[in-house]
């Protein structure tokens, strides 16, 4: 019988925090799906969770067996959670304190859709079940009662202030969008609040360019004209979903020298930013000249400022974190205690169905009634034998007091003296 542990949870992954937008890229697990797949084999319950800023794997079960996981996997240089500290990682971010840009509001949807996956996979256990819902719900929380989501609050935003910040103005220039997801339109709708000459909006299905164009007054662009319109624009924000760039460094050399005109020495400057995961532009067009790529980890400078004008709502925010953890650390520490009382009622079961077979065989010929009844007193009696030990059992998990847990646990399964006599 295996002895219950208070929050039997481990996290593990990287983030914005220690590596930078090629580390991440490498990490990613392309076909989440899979990868799922593998850890259902391992893991009671797997949740894989992958934004620009961060891969992160929540698993019901160990840390050291969350490394050896990855580390087949042929990932490292991870940090790994376990216990208390991984619902508390998930209250942060949920509440956008611990994303590149503070407050931003995308990692509740992002948290949303990584559970659907889990739940579509089969992985998803009741205690992880638990961690991102009641994450997502304090994270709406702090959003209501703080203004920690004021001002630039998504990566799309900061993106569209980064390139405000490089050129001084936005007023009067020429930006292509390329992508029209959930990151396309965020930046369509920061960018739709300047005063531009013009916004054109390109996606490899035209109809939804069409339709992003439409709500902010652009202009949508055919796939196949990309590069025609990269050589219209002063600013390129690119965050496609394709696995692979869609701009590419010979194109763009290309596109340059159509940017010279006859009596010009340099070609007008051109600045792209990648926001996509995995990137969108190849690495090697920083080499071209006129060409100035930027890429997430520019966007550090955007989430400084921003922060500077939430760091007290940030404050607040944490109280609430505070707040919500020692009711969610409560919550996950009964989930552990059901699930292993769950097993203990398994192990009772199994004495208790054996036990009335026998008194059954005894009895001889018996009829229908007979048999009920016999179930029915021994289902009740096993019911009220356990009663108390399953008060015991839950209430030390949710106070934390796995020990006392424990022994009672070795004490009915295994008839194991609960309290050793000290001497």
């Amino acid at each position: 019988m295996p002895e219950p542990s208070a929050i039997p949870l481990a996290l593990a992954g990287i983030s914005h925090h220690t590596a930078d937008i090629a580390t991440l890229e490498a990490f990613r697990f392309p076909d989440e799906a899979a990868f799922l797949r593998d850890a259902r084999e391992r893991f009671r319950g797997a949740f894989l969770l992958q934004t620009c800023n961060r891969v992160e794997v929540l698993v019901q079960g160990d840390a050291r067996s969350l490394e050896g996981f990855l580390q087949e996997k042929g990932r490292d240089g991870f940090t790994v959670l376990e216990g208390e500290a991984v619902p508390r990682h998930l209250l942060e971010l949920a509440a956008g304190i611990d994303s590149l840009i503070v407050g931003e509001d995308q990692i509740l949807g992002q948290l949303k859709q990584a559970l659907a996956l889990a739940e579509e996979a089969g992985t998803c256990c009741s205690a992880i079940g638990l961690c991102i819902k009641k994450a997502v719900h304090a994270g709406v929380r702090v959003r209501r009662q703080t203004e920690i989501n004021r001002g630039a609050v998504s990566v799309g935003s900061a993106a569209v202030t980064l390139a405000e910040n490089l050129l001084g103005t936005l007023r009067d220039r020429h930006i292509l969008v390329v992508g029209s997801g959930e990151m396309g339109v965020l930046v369509a709708q920061a960018l739709a609040a300047r005063d531009l000459t013009a916004i054109y909006v390109a996606n490899r299905t035209y109809e939804r360019a069409v339709m992003l164009a439409d709500k902010i007054g652009g202009r949508a662009v055919n796939f196949k004209d990309l590069y025609r319109y990269i050589a219209l624009s002063d600013v390129v924000i690119s965050c496609t979903a394709a696995p692979h760039p869609v701009i590419r460094a010979e194109d763009i050399r290309a596109v340059m020298e159509e940017r010279l005109w006859p009596l010009d020495r340099h070609p007008r400057h051109l600045i792209l930013i990648d926001i996509a995961q995995p990137r969108d532009v190849e690495e090697g067009v920083r080499s071209i000249e006129g060409v100035h790529l930027f890429t997430i980890d520019d966007l550090r400078n955007v989430n400084d400022a921003a922060m500077e004008s939430r760091r007290s709502e940030a404050d607040r925010a944490r109280g609430i974190i505070d707040e919500e953890a020692e009711h969610f650390v409560r919550l996950l520490r009964r989930t552990a205690a059901d699930e292993t009382l769950a097993l203990l009622y398994t192990w009772a079961e199994s004495i208790r169905a054996r036990e009335r077979d026998r008194a059954l065989a005894r009895l001889g010929e018996r009829d229908d009634r007979t048999e009920e009844v016999v179930d029915d007193l021994t289902r009740a009696l096993t019911k009220k034998l356990l009663s108390d030990v399953t008060t015991a059992i839950r209430v030390s998990a949710e106070c934390g007091d796995t020990a006392t847990a424990e022994a009672l646990m070795r004490a009915i399964t295994r008839g194991e003296p609960c309290f050793q006599n000290e001497e």
